[in-house]
C-alpha cells in the first residue's frame, strides 16, 4: 500500500529535549539572577520608569561564536561607559528569515553548507547567550521557529518579531507566552497596523501547540505579553523615522489603547539599505528625543568588528574575520564614536534642563 504521508520527509532524526541540552549547557544562578535585572531594566524603558534609551546593537546575524565574543567584550565596556544614557542589548540574531533563498542562520546551518546540524547550532547558540551574559550584557533575539524558545528562552532579556512574521498568529500567540519584552516590526510594506494589530494580539491571553522542556507536544496557555512594543523600520515608500512618522504610530498607539512606545530601527528601509546611513537615522532619533519625544524608548544599531558585508565562500577559510555574511554592518570604530556622540548630545540636554525646549 502506497504511502499517504510523509511522502516529501528525506529523514527524521531526533533532536535533544530543551531540559537535556539545558543541563549538558546549564544556566547559573548568577546569570539567571543577572538576566532578571536585564528584563526588569528593559521594561522599565518602555513603561518610562528608565528614562534611559534601549540600544539593540550588534551584527545583523551571527555566524561566528569567536568574533561574537570578541565584539561583546568591546561592547560591554563602551556600555559601561554610556550606562547613564543607555542600556545596551547585544543583538544575538540566529535565525534569517528569506525572502527567497539564503543562509537561514546560526541555530538551521551552523556550518553554513546545507548540512542542517540543527542540534548543534541550538547547542553553539545557547553557550554563546550565556557566555555573553556572563561578560555582562543582556541579550536580544528574534523569534523565528516557535519551537527554537524553549531552547534558550531563559536567557534572552528582550526579544524581536521581524518584518514577515508581524501578521503570523503562531508569531502573535507565541508573543503573548515569551518571558520578555517583544517589539513588532512593522511590515516590510512599511504598513503600521499589523504590528499595532500584533501588540494587541499579544497581550491577550492564547492558547497553541508547542513543546514542552521534556519534548512532549502540549497545550501552551499564556496570560498575555503587556511588554509589547513598536519596531519603526521603513517600509516600500521609505523610511518612517522622522517627526510626522514617529508621532503617526504613537498616535495610532494611543488610540488602540496601547503603550506609546516606540523603536527605531536605523538600517533596513530607514537606511534605504545602506549601513552608512544609520548614523543619520540615529542622529534624527537623538534629535527628536532632545527635543521632548520621550514615547521613543530606543534604536537598532547593525555593527559588527569590520564594516561591510562578504559572501559566504565554498571554503570557509576564506570567511573575512568580523564581517557579516548577511546585511552589510558598520564597523567597530563608527560604532563607538557615533554612540558616544549620542550619548553626549543626550546629557548636554540633560545638563540644559531636561530636553531643549521646542522654538
Amino acid at each position: 500500500m502506497r504511502e499517504s504521508q510523509d511522502i516529501r520527509i528525506k529523514e527524521i532524526e531526533s533532536l535533544k529535549t530543551p531540559r537535556e541540552i539545558s543541563r549538558l549547557i546549564p544556566l547559573s544562578e548568577e546569570d539567571r539572577l543577572k538576566i532578571l535585572s536585564f528584563r526588569k531594566s528593559v521594561n522599565d524603558i518602555i513603561f518610562g520608569r528608565d528614562k534611559r534609551l534601549l540600544a539593540i546593537v550588534g551584527p545583523c546575524s551571527i555566524h561566528d561564536p569567536s568574533a561574537a565574543i570578541e565584539y561583546a567584550r568591546k561592547l560591554k565596556t563602551l556600555s559601561d561607559e554610556l550606562s547613564d544614557q543607555f542600556l545596551i542589548v547585544m543583538r544575538t540574531y540566529f535565525e534569517k528569515p528569506r525572502t527567497n533563498l539564503g543562509w537561514k542562520g546560526l541555530i538551521l546551518d551552523p556550518d553554513m553548507d546545507g548540512s542542517g546540524d540543527i542540534e548543534k547550532g541550538i547547542m553553539v547558540a545557547r553557550k554563546l547567550l550565556i557566555d555573553i551574559t556572563e561578560i555582562g550584557l543582556p541579550v536580544g533575539c528574534e523569534v523565528l521557529d516557535p519551537i527554537i524558545p524553549q531552547y534558550i528562552d531563559e536567557i534572552m532579556s528582550w526579544s524581536s518579531i521581524g518584518a514577515r512574521t508581524t501578521e503570523s498568529q503562531t508569531h502573535r500567540n507565541l508573543a503573548s507566552g515569551l518571558s520578555v519584552a517583544v517589539g513588532f516590526k512593522n511590515g516590510t510594506s512599511g504598513d503600521l497596523m499589523s504590528a499595532v494589530n500584533a501588540i494587541k494580539s499579544a497581550a491577550g491571553e492564547a492558547s497553541f501547540i508547542g513543546i514542552s522542556k521534556d519534548g512532549m507536544s502540549s497545550v501552551f496557555r499564556t496570560t498575555g505579553n503587556d511588554a509589547g512594543h513598536l519596531i519603526l523600520r521603513g517600509g516600500e515608500d521609505g523610511p518612517n523615522y522622522y517627526e510626522d512618522e514617529v508621532e503617526n504610530a504613537l498616535r495610532l498607539l494611543k488610540d488602540n489603547g496601547l503603550n506609546e512606545a516606540v523603536i527605531i530601527d536605523c538600517s533596513h528601509a530607514n537606511s534605504r539599505k545602506d549601513y552608512k546611513r544609520q548614523k543619520r537615522v540615529l542622529r534624527s532619533v537623538i534629535d527628536q528625543v532632545v527635543w521632548g519625544n520621550d514615547k521613543i524608548k530606543g534604536f537598532m544599531l547593525e555593527s559588527n568588528i569590520c564594516e561591510g558585508a562578504q559572501k559566504i565562500p565554498s571554503d570557509k577559510k576564506d570567511l573575512k574575520y568580523g564581517v557579516s555574511v548577511t546585511d552589510a554592518c558598520i564597523g567597530w570604530a563608527e560604532s563607538e564614536r557615533i554612540l558616544r556622540n549620542a550619548a553626549k548630545l543626550l546629557e548636554e540636554a540633560q545638563k540644559a534642563g531636561g530636553v531643549l525646549e521646542v522654538l
